[in-house]
């Protein structure tokens, strides 16, 4: 408990609070697609909340290392485009994916990839995925400009005087501002439809679910989510156990899919968040921040049914803005490290432009592309030297 410091405690807060407004429309798209019913709805909320919160605490104090877990935002994706699969089938589909996950990490197989990506090549990953919430902080000026001001200037007067403290002083300025602007809508709704309940779904297995949603699911989670992980990981310094957190990821996708828990992974966007120098000025410390975190999501997750209430009352750019603020110290580290190195800078610089370019093609994110492009550019550069 000694560890524990305020900081962390709203680093692993504010990760949490961007890792549901930023997807958590999405789930619900998803369970609409396979014909979930509002119990069933709950339910998944109730599984995924605790599958990260569990998983994220239990690694975090297992390896005195921030380890955020998180849902897999893209595989969300994939199943709210999903046609003609019912919920059993997808439930059966979810097992599947979870043993592919669990697989992939006691086998070391993913691991061993990993190993053959350059520090410079995953830091410039990192940078080009976090870079987007930079982005959007600033363009969110353009509709809520007195509040992203404010916060920003309270950033750098924090940043200046007690730096430790900077980004819960941004987030107290913005939820004060909110609040004194009328944008902070209260909390309202029936209590007894606020506490979710697990719903079990029997799984029925067929190969078209296997190959059609299974087999998908299971790359876009490990190429779009598990690879920027590791390597936000890797660029924070840290040296994870990468083969035993994704067996785990991959466990809890499989004990819980029959309630709703479809596909867990490591983060990346929010683990950054409890891995800066905001979350703890000592790395050793800043572990509790992505415990805190987990105990969030439990929370959550045990009132899943009125997630949708709480969040509604933050106003999305004070969002935006806190997440973007308190990404700058690790976007501007991993930019250093990526282009520290003369002989990967091209390489770097490319993988940077991609991940932020967003762009997509089969199935598959900007994540996986950027790290494609760079290591053709590594490999050129190589032979050419």
């Amino acid at each position: 408990m000694k560890d524990f410091s305020p900081s962390t405690l709203v680093a692993g807060f504010v990760a949490v609070l961007v890792g549901y407004t930023s997807s958590v429309a999405i789930i619900f798209q998803a369970t609409v697609a396979l014909g979930a019913t509002p119990a069933q709805t709950a339910s998944w909320l109730w599984a995924l909340g605790l599958g990260m919160g569990l998983t994220s605490l239990g690694l975090s104090l297992w390896t005195r290392q921030p380890v955020l877990t998180a849902w897999s935002t893209p595989g969300a994706a994939l199943l709210a485009s999903t046609s003609g699969v019912a919920m059993p089938e997808a439930v059966g589909a979810f097992i599947v994916c979870g043993l592919l996950i669990a697989w992939a990490g006691a086998s070391g197989a993913f691991e061993k990839l990993m190993d053959r990506i350059p520090i410079a090549i995953a830091s410039a990953l990192l940078a080009g995925v976090l870079a987007r919430f930079g982005l959007d902080a600033v363009a969110s000026v353009r509709t809520a400009p007195a509040l992203v001001l404010a916060m920003a200037a309270a950033y750098l007067l924090g940043r200046r005087l007690w730096p430790r403290y900077a980004v819960p002083g941004v987030l107290a300025v913005g939820i004060a501002f909110a609040l004194g602007q009328g944008r902070l809508g209260g909390v309202g709704g029936d209590l007894s439809q606020v506490f979710a309940l697990p719903v079990w779904t029997t799984p029925e297995f067929s190969w078209s679910a296997a190959v059609g949603v299974a087999l998908p699911l299971f790359i876009v989670t490990m190429a779009s989510q598990n690879l920027p992980g590791v390597a936000a990981q890797r660029a924070s310094g840290y040296a994870t156990p990468v083969s035993a957190s994704i067996a785990v990821t991959g466990a809890a996708t499989t004990l819980l899919a029959p309630f709703g828990g479809y596909a867990f992974n490591l983060a990346a966007i929010t683990a950054a968040i409890c891995m800066g120098r905001e979350a703890h000025e000592d790395p050793a410390r800043r572990y509790t921040a992505s415990a805190a975190a987990g105990v969030f999501y439990v929370l959550l997750g045990l009132a899943g049914g009125g997630v949708a209430l709480l969040l509604a009352a933050f106003p999305r750019e004070l969002v935006a803005a806190i997440a973007g603020l308190a990404l700058l110290g690790t976007i501007a580290g991993a930019l250093a490290t990526a282009l520290k190195d003369e002989h990967y800078r091209d390489a770097a610089i490319l993988t940077f432009l991609v991940c932020l370019s967003g762009v997509q093609a089969f199935g598959l994110g900007a994540a996986f592309w950027g790290v494609l492009a760079g290591g053709a550019a590594a490999l050129v550069g190589a032979w050419r030297r």
